[in-house]
């Protein structure tokens, strides 16, 4: 079984145990559209797939098993790493770049590392395109401008 399929083995058992079918259906259409956009968006510059594909499939678990919010992307590191190395898919470079796409994965005005970038791009491209009706963020509006210049649309 490749890497990608283990975690989302792993992460589809955690979302399992949400009760409320609204919000598992919810958080499984956004950790799988997140991971869909992190594999393009890595893909188209030069950067690895599996890895970005990996930090999305995590990014929000953290949020999710617990219901809170608050100061999930630093949580949500903390979680992503005790799952990785439980599972042993990553080495620890692997383990350091998702974790820290996770970190940052909030702070949508900042700029950091080329795979924060990645996580931060994909999350805001499934915000604003999951649901067409809803207006962009203000925090996500710059980068939604960006990514829909980068990608032609």
């Amino acid at each position: 079984m490749s890497r990608l399929k283990e975690l989302r083995k792993y992460v589809d058992a955690e979302l399992d145990k949400i009760e409320d079918t609204d919000k598992r259906t919810s958080a499984i259409a956004h950790l799988y559209g997140v991971s869909l956009a992190a594999t393009m968006i890595a893909k188209k510059r030069g950067l690895d797939p599996e890895i970005a594909s990996m930090a999305a499939m995590l990014h929000d678990l953290h949020a999710y098993k617990t219901g809170s919010y608050d100061d999930h992307a630093h949580k949500g590191a903390e979680l992503a790493r005790s799952i990785l190395e439980e599972l042993k898919l990553t080495d620890e470079a692997e383990t350091d770049m998702i974790c820290s796409a996770i970190y940052h994965h909030d702070d949508k005005l900042v700029t950091d590392s080329p795979m924060d970038e990645v996580l931060k791009d994909a999350d805001v491209i499934h915000h604003c395109m999951n649901d067409l009706s809803k207006a962009v963020k203000e925090k996500e509006q710059a980068r939604f401008d960006r990514l829909c210049e980068e990608f032609g649309m």
